[in-house]
């Protein structure tokens, strides 16, 4: 199992918005990502700084690669692009981080 780390940024003002747009996520978005083997998965906010602190853990990292293809995918980058930093392409600006300590 992959354990996956990632940042991205929030506009200001668009705590409330974001945090309401996944409690309502979206089913066939939700079946997507647990059929690329996705558990876990889980993003914190920074409040100071509106970074976004996303984990979640993969059964094969190299699954993750095919969903940026899928249409469901690129309708849920186009709905959250005017509240969080994105790409040209709607997919959110998004920084691995590396893993320097994990304690099982």
């Amino acid at each position: 199992m992959d354990r996956v780390a990632f940042k991205m940024k929030l506009f200001p003002g668009c705590e409330a918005e974001y945090k309401k747009r996944h409690d309502e996520i979206w089913p066939e978005l939700s079946a997507l990502l647990k059929q690329a083997g996705i558990s876990e998965y889980s993003i914190f906010l920074d409040e100071e700084t509106h970074s976004l602190f996303g984990f979640l853990k993969a059964e094969d990292r190299s699954l993750l690669d095919s969903l940026p293809i899928q249409e469901v995918m690129q309708k849920w980058w186009a709905y959250m692009g005017d509240i969080m930093e994105s790409n040209p392409d709607h997919s959110p600006v998004s920084i691995p981080l590396k893993e320097v300590f994990y304690l099982p």
